[in-house]
């Protein structure tokens, strides 16, 4: 569970929720809206500081559970989800969590991709759903494989040094790519989104691409392969977001 360790650190550091956050919540989760999280029992998957149960719970979920496997995490849920008397925040494992049944929506949002075994996670979520219920996948795609490369030879070196090393340096990274940003115009959807975000916001987005050690990128193709693990009776939708991930929305028959 290095990445797990990796990523602690960052939330722990990036423990703030940001206005531009709900925005990005919404797009991770199309076709999902802010109305399908009233009066649901959400489970969120890798909650990390618990930004997206934040939202869930403004949008009046009945009940939300958020978990993640690292305790720095975990305390900086529990600060983010101190106003929702309905969120819970629980230090678990997504290869180890037994929940049968008891779902309206379960979501994982920038877990799956970072897992050495994603098809047991995916059907570890699955099984969580109630009948009828619905599980959100959030996952990088590899529209674009030459900077796929970059990223991953950039992040083969950084990902085995020490965090916080890996925190300072990115900052060469994320200075310039921001000035890059707002100085040129924009062509891609996904650039045009990163131009509207503070500094702090870019920089930790850069940071959260370098420090993981599993990283995969993932064809249309591949993520179907991926959701094979689960009973064929299921329906699955997946959909393009910005031109550089997935969201898989898989619903539970009744």
């Amino acid at each position: 569970m290095a990445s797990t360790d990796r990523f602690g650190y960052e939330w722990a550091k990036y423990d703030q929720i940001l206005p531009a956050h709900e925005g990005q919540f919404l797009m991770w989760v199309t076709p999902l809206t802010a109305v399908d999280f009233k009066n649901k029992r959400v489970l969120d998957a890798g909650c990390g500081m618990g930004r997206n149960s934040y939202w869930a719970c403004h949008y009046g979920a009945r009940e939300v559970v958020a978990f993640d496997y690292d305790k720095r995490s975990v305390t900086a849920a529990l600060k983010t989800l101190a106003k929702f008397p309905q969120a819970s925040v629980r230090y678990e494992s997504i290869y180890d969590i037994n929940y049968q049944n008891e779902f309206d929506i379960v979501f994982s949002i920038g877990v799956i991709h970072h897992l050495v075994d994603p098809e047991k996670a995916i059907l570890n979520l699955y099984r969580a759903l109630c009948p009828g219920g619905r599980l959100l996948l959030w996952v990088y795609g590899d529209m674009h494989k030459h900077k796929i490369r970059l990223i991953n030879l950039v992040r083969l070196v950084l990902s085995r040094m020490p965090v916080a090393l890996v925190h300072f340096l990115t900052y060469f990274i994320s200075v310039p790519f921001y000035l890059y940003l707002k100085v040129f115009p924009q062509r891609s959807d996904y650039l045009k989104l990163l131009k509207t975000f503070s500094f702090l916001h870019v920089h930790a987005i850069a940071f959260d691409q370098l420090i993981p050690q599993v990283a995969h990128y993932w064809s249309r193709a591949e993520i179907e392969v991926l959701l094979r693990v689960l009973p064929p009776e299921h329906e699955s939708l997946i959909s393009p977001i910005r031109g550089y991930s997935w969201s898989v929305l898989i619903t539970k028959p009744l």
